[in-house]
């Protein structure tokens, strides 16, 4: 598996490997949420963050993470490749490149919540909306110094 910067050939990807995982695992989500989310995925966080790809050494994109200085905004992996240490190698590299990292897991979604404290993060909050003001509630993680 190899790391590396979105090309703008992947979004198309990258949306269908987001639609398939929020599938998979949001499963608090109803299908308009859903639909409003994906504009904002495909034409503004895919585009606007600072996007690392995990890619087969075939070619296949099986993940990808987004973020903003330190901060975790997005890491979806093909639902087809959950447990097989991608998000775990995007991790590693985010951790590279940054140090100390922080995140923003759905309360709702408790195996993404396990993933981020068996890498290590830590509670430091709760909200009870998320950033677009839904009622989905938020859990602030970030890695101890």
């Amino acid at each position: 598996m190899i790391i590396r910067p979105r090309q703008r050939d992947d979004i198309s990807r990258l949306v269908a490997i987001w639609e398939s995982a929020v599938r998979a695992t949001h499963h608090f989500l109803a299908e308009e949420d859903i639909q409003f989310f994906l504009p904002l995925v495909r034409d503004e966080a895919l585009p606007g963050l600072e996007v690392w790809v995990a890619q087969s050494l075939s070619g296949e994109l099986l993940g990808f993470m987004g973020l903003s200085d330190e901060k975790v905004e997005m890491l979806f992996v093909d639902p087809a490749n959950h447990g097989r240490g991608t998000g775990s190698r995007l991790l590693d590299h985010a951790r590279t490149l940054k140090g100390r990292l922080s995140v923003d897991v759905n309360e709702q979604n408790p195996d993404a919540h396990g993933f981020y404290r068996k890498y290590g993060f830590v509670e430091i909050g709760r909200s009870e909306l998320d950033g677009s003001g839904r009622p989905f509630p938020l859990i602030h993680m970030q890695q101890p110094a």
